[in-house]
C-alpha cells in the first residue's frame, strides 16, 4: 500500500481551505490528494494527475469505496497541465503538489522491473500506453557511449563504463531481457572494493528509469507551467527522492524569487522525522521544498 510521504509537511506548505482548488500532479496512490480533498470540502476540488493509468484506476475505486467525490482522476502526464485544466474550463488553482519519482506500486507490484530485486521484464515505463522507449530497448540497442553518459549524468553511478561495458559485452552473447539478469551484470561488473551500503544496481536503475520516463526534462518543463497556473497567492509544493530532481526545484523556486515572482517557503528541504522513517523507510531520502506566488 502506498503511504504518502511528508503528509504532514504538505498540508502545513500548501495550507488547503474550504473551496480552494488544487492539483496534485502525482497522485500515486492519491493520500495526498485525499488529505486536500476533505480540507477543500464539497464546495472545492482536486484535480488528481498520473502518468500510470494503472494507478489511476486504483485511486478512481478507493475515492468510491470512500465515497470522495470532489477529487477528479485524470491518465495524463503533468507535462500537460495547461491542457488538463483548460478542457476543465479551469483557469487558475490555489495550489499545485508534485510527488517526484515512481511509487511502490512501480517497485511491488507493477511487474515492469523497476526493482533490481525481482525478475521482472525491462520494461521501467510509467505509461506503456503512449510510451515507446523501453529499459530493454535502452540496454540492448543505445551505443555504449550513450549507456555510459546516461548511467553518469541520471544515475552519478561512479562505475558507470565498467558497468556499460559489461552490459555491451553480455547483450553481445545474447540480448537482455529481464530486471534480475541486468542486475547481476552489474554486480559483476562493479569490483568489490568499489561498493557501498547500497545494492550496485541502484543508481543503475535509476538512471534507466529516468532515462526511459524522460524525468528530468520534464521536471524542468512542469515548474513554470505550474507556476504559470498558480492565482497570487498561490502555493507550490515538489517532493524529490534524489539531488538530480531537488536541484531543478531548488534552481527553479531560486531563480523565481529573485525575480520577485516566487516566495521561498522553505529555506532548506524539509524533511522525514525519524518516526516517519522508521513507519515508512521509503521516506528517508524525501525532500520537501515549498514557495508562494507573488505576481
Amino acid at each position: 500500500m502506498h503511504t504518502p510521504v511528508l503528509l504532514k509537511e504538505v498540508i502545513g506548505l500548501l495550507d488547503p481551505k474550504e473551496g480552494e482548488i488544487f492539483i496534485d500532479a502525482t497522485v500515486n496512490g492519491g493520500g495526498h490528494a485525499r488529505a486536500i480533498a476533505e480540507r477543500v470540502g464539497l464546495t472545492g476540488k482536486v484535480i488528481g494527475v498520473d502518468w500510470d493509468c494503472d494507478l489511476i484506476k486504483k485511486s478512481s475505486i478507493t475515492n468510491r469505496e470512500s465515497k470522495i467525490t470532489n477529487i477528479d482522476l485524470v491518465c495524463d502526464n503533468y507535462v500537460n497541465l495547461r491542457k488538463i485544466t483548460g478542457d476543465r474550463d479551469i483557469q487558475r488553482v490555489d495550489g499545485i503538489l508534485f510527488d517526484f519519482g515512481f511509487s511502490s506500486y512501480h517497485v511491488d507490484a507493477s511487474g515492469r522491473g523497476f526493482s533490481f530485486l525481482r525478475d521482472e521484464p525491462l520494461d521501467m515505463r510509467y505509461s506503456p500506453e503512449d510510451n515507446e522507449l523501453t529499459a530493454e530497448s535502452v540496454v540492448n540497442t543505445w551505443p555504449q557511449e550513450r549507456i555510459a553518459d546516461m548511467l553518469w549524468q541520471d544515475g552519478e553511478e561512479r562505475w558507470a563504463r565498467r558497468i556499460t561495458k559489461g552490459i555491451v559485452e553480455a547483450r553481445a552473447r545474447k540480448k537482455i531481457i529481464s530486471s534480475k539478469e541486468l542486475a547481476e551484470i552489474i554486480v559483476r561488473s562493479i569490483p568489490r572494493r568499489g561498493r557501498s551500503h547500497i545494492h550496485p544496481a541502484t543508481r543503475t536503475f535509476q538512471a534507466l528509469r529516468i532515462a526511459v520516463n524522460h524525468e528530468l526534462e520534464f521536471v524542468e518543463q512542469a515548474l513554470p507551467l505550474a507556476y504559470a497556473l498558480l492565482v497570487p497567492g498561490g502555493r507550490l509544493a515538489a517532493i524529490s527522492f534524489h539531488s538530480l530532481e531537488d536541484r531543478r526545484v531548488k534552481t527553479f523556486l531560486k531563480e523565481q524569487e529573485k525575480q520577485g515572482t516566487l516566495r521561498m517557503l522553505t529555506k532548506k528541504p524539509l524533511r522525514a522525522s525519524p518516526e516517519e522513517i522508521r513507519a515508512n523507510p521509503r521516506s528517508r531520502s524525501a525532500r520537501l521544498r515549498g514557495a508562494i506566488k507573488i505576481i
